[in-house]
């Protein structure tokens, strides 16, 4: 059985959307929950299936998304980290980031850019 210690897990009453911090005995900040994340269709016409504070997904071409947030970052420097349904010769890489969105593109091993029925994306800062 598992003990959740008190005041480690901390509501942060500044900054984004109140944000639950995990925090050491000494007050030091470890991590926080997942800012945004999104599970969206990327052919045809870009249709979001589930999302948290993801306001939309822009077609911006052929394997290229930007990631709009509903509420913006602190800032641009945060973590996006995403996978996509498809054989393993896909490639999923962000290329700007900053605190209203985030721009996503999905190509083959060819370097040749490709959209895929499944993407999904987590943010974390």
């Amino acid at each position: 059985m598992s003990t959740l210690k008190v005041d480690t897990v901390q509501h942060n009453t500044s900054g984004f959307n109140n944000v639950v911090q995990f925090t050491d005995g000494a007050g030091t900040q470890n991590g926080t929950l997942c800012r945004a994340w999104v599970n969206f269709n990327g052919e045809g016409t870009v249709a979001t299936r589930a999302d948290f504070n993801v306001n939309t997904i822009t077609d911006s071409g052929t394997g290229q998304y930007t990631v709009n947030f509903t509420n913006a970052m602190v800032d641009g420097n945060y973590s996006a980290l995403g996978t996509m349904q498809g054989g393993n010769a896909y490639i999923l890489t962000t290329s700007s980031t900053n605190s209203n969105y985030c721009s996503i593109y999905t190509w083959t091993d060819a370097s040749a850019f490709i959209d895929r029925a499944a993407v999904y994306i987590a943010i974390f800062r």
